[in-house]
């Protein structure tokens, strides 16, 4: 529904709407005031229909006299609140010949007459249907489903939604109320692969809150379409129990099957007419011929043929290709599943990795040993300038309880002759740490050494323990 506008002021003083709209079986009012200005006396109001000389009263309030409606009782028309500061017109319940001009006009003096003029747009919802119509498959172009969208005001529009090849066109065919009845055909070339399909009519109106979609189920009537299923070469002489199955569709439902040979004699002694089914008993000779099914409608007769080829052995093509598929389905499943192990190995692997690199970022998870006691530094006097010479002895002599120790030899930066041959706590460490040496002493037998010729200087460092 499209809303209402507001008040117009009219030079003269007079509020009106323009134009109103409401739908068929309501109520509506239609507002009507007067601001008279000074020295304006206000005599009456009428409200009138009609525009020009087709204008007719509805309705006249007089302040003396009250309401009066010409046209008798109220009715569908009276006045909202009978007075001269407001007096609004109610009409109702609506139809669709209400959709008109109304004037409402108050005689004034010394100005005379002043009006305003609205417009009410009077609305009627359609009342929508939509169906197929049975039509023969073949031809030309026909109306296979309408939509019809009646009793609507304005006239409603209506289109079709569509995956079928067709075309739509559409009538109006107005009505005495003053409503439009819209009649929409969709036309096609009838086929069997069309029935049963789906369109749908789609209806728009100023009265409907959303458009709205019907949908048509198309009805095509058509012969049966045949074809016979059983037949899988491989019948064999002696084969128990073979069946051939006519499979019919058609509109309507097929309702008489029958069989018999191309050669248009009687069926096999082994043959037997099941309805829609042929059962063979046993296979034998006579069963190699070409079975015919033909299916009847109301619409035609249809008919398909089967050749049967009797076989003296059971085929064995048929197993072989079986087994080759069945073969190729497990050698699939166990190719896929060999892939799907690979991927799980190659997976784990790289977690494995990862976690090793993440346990090589982190802290190391041993511990390192407490570190030893740190000896305290002798100061050392620094040592005199002297003739170095390289300390003689002998292992076997150690046995002197003055000899020194190896460790405690003399060296470049610890002179001999400032160390003193007293061991301390450092000494002691060593003896702890490596006591083998402590076999090498060094024996001080030089004065009873003969005389030789002096060595060059030989350094030597402190000993190294590892």
């Amino acid at each position: 529904m499209r809303p209402a506008l507001g008040y117009v002021s009219l030079p003269q003083g007079v509020k009106v709407r323009p134009e109103v709209v409401a739908e068929a079986g309501q109520e509506v009012t239609l507002p009507c005031r007067l601001t008279p200005g000074p020295g304006v006396m206000v005599s009456q109001v009428t409200w009138l229909r009609g525009a020009g000389p087709r204008k007719t009263s509805l309705a006249v309030f007089h302040p003396a006299l009250g309401p009066s409606y010409p046209q008798g009782a109220p009715g569908r028309a009276r006045f909202l609140k009978p007075s001269l500061d407001e007096p609004s017109l109610v009409l109702g319940p609506l139809i669709p010949s209400d959709d008109d001009t109304y004037t409402c006009e108050f005689a004034t003096f010394p100005h005379g007459n002043e009006d305003g003029v609205t417009r009410l747009l009077v609305l009627a919802r359609p009342s929508i249907s939509a169906e197929s119509r049975e039509v023969r498959a073949g031809g030309a172009s026909t109306p296979v489903a309408v939509c019809t969208a009646a009793g609507a005001k304005p006239a409603a529009n209506v289109t079709w939604r569509s995956s079928l090849l067709g075309s739509a066109n559409a009538t109006e065919l107005p009505q005495s109320d003053g409503t439009v009845t819209v009649a929409s055909q969709y036309n096609m070339v009838p086929s069997s692969a069309a029935h049963g399909q789906s369109i749908a009519c789609v209806v728009t109106h100023p009265a409907l809150p959303q458009p709205q979609v019907l949908p048509v189920v198309l009805s095509v009537l058509h012969p049966p379409e045949v074809t016979i299923d059983g037949y899988d070469d491989n019948w064999y002489l002696s084969r128990s129990d073979a069946i051939l199955t006519c499979v019919a569709k058609g509109n309507p439902a097929p309702s008489q099957y029958s069989w018999s040979t191309s050669a248009g004699g009687p069926l096999p002694p082994a043959a037997e007419v099941r309805g829609p089914q042929l059962l063979v008993r046993s296979v034998d000779a006579s069963v190699n011929t070409t079975f015919v099914c033909r299916v009847s409608n109301r619409v035609g007769t249809s008919a398909a043929e089967q050749l049967i080829l009797v076989r003296a052995q059971p085929n064995t093509d048929g197993a072989g290709a079986t087994g080759g598929i069945i073969g190729g389905l497990i050698a699939a499943v166990v190719a896929v599943a060999v892939v799907a192990t690979g991927v799980l190995i190659c997976r784990q692997q790289q977690k494995d990795r990862t976690e090793r690199d993440d346990d090589l970022d982190g802290p190391p998870a041993y511990k390192p040993p407490p570190p030893c006691m740190k000896l305290e530094d002798v100061e050392l006097a620094p040592p005199a300038p002297e003739q170095l010479k390289t300390p003689y002895f002998e292992p076997s002599v150690a046995d002197g309880p003055a000899a020194p120790r190896y460790h405690e030899l003399p060296t470049l930066e610890e002179p001999e002759s400032e160390l003193g041959p007293e061991p301390g706590l450092a000494d002691a460490c060593l003896d702890q740490i490596n006591p083998i040496y402590d076999a090498l002493v060094l024996v001080d037998d030089e004065a009873s050494a003969p005389p030789r010729e002096r060595d060059p200087p030989f350094f030597m460092s402190r000993a190294m323990y590892v």
